[in-house]
């Protein structure tokens, strides 16, 4: 059953505004904090511009690739509620998990079912396991199918080439979030229009449930 979304790769604040005050609000909103390669990078003076803000109902994800000791002190004060970690060991997730007391979303990158297998070694580590593809900030595609009948105790997010206007009954009976970044976007800029359709649709499928 589908509980609600997150929409990723936020870096101005008009974008911000919108969504969190919107009548339908994400649950969660991510922030690319340390990987310059995305487009959607936000570099840590603007970020705290940027999340010197009222939440509301949203709560705030900080996208972090394998991010070392520097990156995690400058952010620790920040109004995050989540941690979402990419090629980080089960070891190294633990660790940042207890020091900062932090909730956790494990990234995991799918390439087949092999990749998907890998979900086990982090079960006593993660809050929301998050299947993503193997592209990063290019939204690739993989198959869903790979993880239609796996049996985790844990919530699970969805990301990977999903458009604004998918049809989301597709995803409820194995999915509890979807991510969509890339799939928002107009020429690499969030497009409220998209959003609008995305977030109606969604709040459709959770009422229905």
């Amino acid at each position: 059953m589908i509980k609600g979304c997150k929409i990723c790769g936020i870096k101005d604040s008009d974008t911000l505004n919108f969504l969190i005050n919107h009548a339908y609000p994400p649950k969660f909103i991510g922030f690319i904090c340390n990987y310059p390669k995305s487009s959607r990078y936000v570099g840590l003076n603007d970020l705290k511009k940027l999340l010197n803000i009222k939440k509301n109902k949203s709560e705030f994800v900080a996208v972090l690739v394998r991010p070392n000791n520097k990156v995690l002190e400058e952010i620790k004060n920040l109004p995050f509620d989540y941690y979402q970690l990419y090629d980080c060991t089960p070891d190294e997730i633990k660790i940042i998990k207890k020091k900062y007391q932090i909730k956790i979303i494990t990234a995991i990158t799918i390439r087949d079912k092999y990749d998907v297998d890998k979900y086990k070694i982090f079960s006593e580590t993660t809050d929301i396991y998050l299947f993503d593809s193997k592209g990063y900030e290019k939204s690739l595609e993989f198959d869903h199918n790979l993880i239609k009948n796996i049996n985790i105790d844990k919530e699970l997010m969805l990301a990977g080439n999903i458009k604004f206007d998918d049809n989301l009954k597709n995803y409820e009976k194995f999915v509890d979030f979807i991510d969509l970044s890339g799939g928002l976007e107009t020429s690499g800029l969030k497009d409220r229009s998209k959003i609008e359709i995305f977030l109606n649709n969604l709040n459709k499928i959770t009422n229905e449930n």
